[in-house]
């Protein structure tokens, strides 16, 4: 126990508990002796003081103070609804606030005589204090906006056809002149225009100047002279102070009585940091027993999910076909035909999600009561509703906003990922499609060790998958920042030409340009038949896998380099032209320009992307695809697995969708998952931009 409260800045206060604080200075005595008799006599006397607890001219005073302000409160309920009969017709608003008001000037009175014998009755008598000074000038705004608002509303109704007519009679004579003062003031600007004292650009903002202060002036003049639109605007305005304008002025009062909070400490005569243990099984209860009503609702409705949705979830409650949890070691073993390992599995991924969603609010809970009863023992009040509310909107925001996507990232993402990782454990194939079960790590033994067709197909797939990735997206670089360094060049005519010459490959859509290359490199195709003529030769393109590969990373040299083509434009336009001069003066070559000028700072701006551009093309599905559908076949090499020119994303597409190998599938999955993320990370972290951030 301590000798000093503390608020939430640490401000240290004086213990008003006379009987604490004996208590506090036997403890630190104790504490700072260490003779053994000394502490022996110390405990003594601290059980001696504890055993006549009761007996203590404070605690006496205490437990009169306490009953006082039990009879005190049951008094004040009674006239309190006595006080509220007597407001009856009032606006429900006005009514409101006259309550609190009334209430206060009560507290007031009760409270102030015990301020200075405990800290509950301090703060209660501040709070009282803010409101009763604060309160009397919200409730007479609030009065005389109503009284005018009512007065506005029957003046709308009931409309003065005498006064209507003349107002309207003196509202255009009044705009006649403000618009004879317009074109006066316009014909001033152009004399102005005309004589040179002002350039055309300045004429036309003072003219739109002038055409919006005239129009201010019409309304002002409508509003101010018509009684109905007098009155209409006056309803709006009113409406206003009634009741935004009100919340504003009662949000003052709650920040000032949330000030009061912050600086009156509490003082507490027990021990409650066991409420944290004792109420972690149930959400809302600790919040309960720290009198935070309002959060305590938000953790019940988390215990509801708990105990309603999550847990029964997970034990089978609700399932379509599984088990809850259960169904991730059973797999549908032993279940009826109809039901799948793949639904089983995938509920039991939706349990685990639900049960560590239900164990992170029991932490959150856990973690808050914590948090507030340590506080509390210090000295440092819990937040009340406003003070939570302010809390959550402000620091709790970027989470609010968070929370849809987390709901997707968990079911939308995780879900699938997750079944694709557990997939990869199991058997499952041709033979095992409705009913698998847990292989271990077989299918990454397979495939590690060559086992099999799908094992040496694998490695074949790799390795040119690997020489794809690299011939073609370093083609795909080298010919865009090329063309961007031809068409930056001052020599160049025609530059915009160009550069939507350039571009096209990126603007028109891939696949079309994929299934166009695909029809002119066959047999007979018009690429193929000039290829024939130009070398000679009678080419097969798309059934020679060396000419189809060759094909294909030209291809998608071209259709990538249009991208780069715009990075590295950009990127140019933005050297200063200083660095050439100077590099001029100083006798560099060209080369040098390029070597120690426009590649660092070309690649500084794009080294990121151009590492994207690697990890795109390890997966791009698209072309091996639409160009010759991963042919041409090769049985002796591949089997009916894939073809001469499958990179491994389309060796998976064959493998799920062609042969019903999902289990090896997802094993390959995470083997290219795990690479690309390796390669991605040491690609990021090794680039420059990514250093000097």
């Amino acid at each position: 126990m301590e000798l000093k409260l503390y608020d939430h800045i640490d401000n240290a206060y004086n213990r008003k508990n006379e009987f604490l604080h004996e208590s506090a200075l036997i403890h630190d005595e104790i504490a700072r002796t260490k003779d053994r008799k000394i502490r022996a006599a110390l405990k003594t006397k601290l059980q001696e003081l504890e055993k006549g607890k009761d007996f203590h001219q404070y605690i006496q005073k205490l437990r009169k103070y306490e009953l006082d302000e039990k009879t005190f409160l049951d008094n004040l309920k009674k006239e309190t609804e006595d006080f509220k009969q007597s407001l009856k017709g009032v606006n429900k608003q006005e009514e409101k606030l006259k309550l609190k008001y009334f209430i206060a000037s009560k507290e007031v009175e009760f409270y102030k005589p015990y301020v200075d014998l405990c800290y509950d009755a301090e703060v209660k008598y501040k709070k009282a204090i803010v409101i009763f000074e604060q309160m009397k000038e919200v409730i007479d705004h609030l009065e005389f906006n109503l009284k005018e608002l009512e007065n506005a509303k029957k003046a709308v109704k009931n409309k003065d056809r005498a006064k209507e007519s003349a107002g309207k009679k003196a509202a255009k004579i009044r705009k006649a002149q403000v618009e004879k003062d317009f074109k006066s003031n316009l014909l001033k600007l152009k004399q102005k225009k005309n004589e040179g004292l002002i350039s055309v650009k300045a004429l036309e903002n003072e003219k739109r100047q002038l055409v919006a202060r005239k129009k201010k002036d019409i309304s002002i003049i409508e509003n101010s002279s018509i009684p109905s639109k007098y009155n209409k605007e006056l309803v709006e305005n009113k409406t206003y102070e009634t009741t935004k304008a009100i919340k504003q002025k009662l949000a003052v009062i709650d920040d000032n009585e949330s000030n009061v909070i912050r600086t009156v400490p509490i003082e507490l005569d027990k021990n409650i940091s066991f409420y944290a243990i004792a109420t972690c099984w149930l959400p809302g209860l600790g919040q309960y027993l720290n009198k935070q009503y309002a959060k305590m609702a938000l953790f019940l409705l988390g215990s509801f999910f708990i105990y309603c949705l999550a847990i029964p979830y997970a034990l089978g409650f609700g399932n379509y076909q599984a088990d809850g949890i259960m169904s991730l070691v059973t797999l549908a073993d032993g279940a009826s035909k109809l039901d799948k390992s793949m639904i089983y599995m995938v509920e039991g991924i939706i349990s685990v999600i639900l049960i560590l969603l239900s164990v992170s609010i029991f932490i959150i809970s856990y973690r808050d009561v914590k948090k507030v009863t340590k506080d509390a023992i210090r000295g440092i009040r819990p937040k009340n509703w406003f003070e939570t509310k302010r809390s959550i909107l402000e620091e709790g925001f970027p989470y609010l906003v968070s929370l849809p996507a987390l709901v997707v990232i968990l079911f939308i993402i995780m879900v699938p990922l997750t079944t694709t990782i557990l997939l990869s454990f199991t058997n499952m194939d041709p033979k095992h499609q409705s009913k698998f079960q847990w292989n271990g790590i077989s299918n990454y033994l397979e495939l590690a060790t060559s086992e099999g067709m799908i094992g040496t197909v694998f490695w074949a797939i790799l390795s040119w998958t690997l020489i794809w990735t690299i011939v073609a997206t370093s083609f795909a670089i080298l010919l865009g920042f090329g063309l961007a360094l031809i068409t930056n060049n001052d020599r160049i005519k025609g530059k915009g030409f160009f550069r939507g010459v350039f571009i096209l490959p990126w603007a028109i859509p891939a696949f079309i340009t994929i299934m166009f290359f695909s029809i002119m490199f066959a047999r007979q195709g018009i690429l193929t038949q000039i290829l024939n003529a130009i070398t000679g030769l009678t080419l097969d393109i798309k059934n020679n896998p060396m000419q189809t590969r060759i094909v294909i990373i030209l291809l998608q040299g071209w259709l990538g380099s249009a991208y780069v083509f715009l990075l590295s434009t950009g990127v140019l336009q933005a050297i200063p032209a200083d660095l050439y001069e100077a590099a001029q003066i100083d006798g560099a070559t060209a080369w040098q320009k390029l070597a120690r000028i426009t590649l660092p700072i070309v690649l500084f701006q794009t080294a990121p992307l151009l590492i994207g551009q690697y990890t795109f093309n390890f997966n791009n599905f698209s072309i091996i695809y639409l160009f010759n559908g991963g042919g041409p076949f090769n049985p002796s090499v591949y089997g009916n697995l894939a073809g001469s020119t499958d990179i491994l994303i389309s060796y998976i597409y064959k493998l799920t969708m062609d042969n019903q190998q999902q289990a090896v599938g997802a094993a390959v999955t995470m083997i290219i998952s795990l690479a690309l993320m390796l390669f991605t990370f040491i690609g990021f972290k090794n680039s420059k931009a990514f250093k000097e951030d």
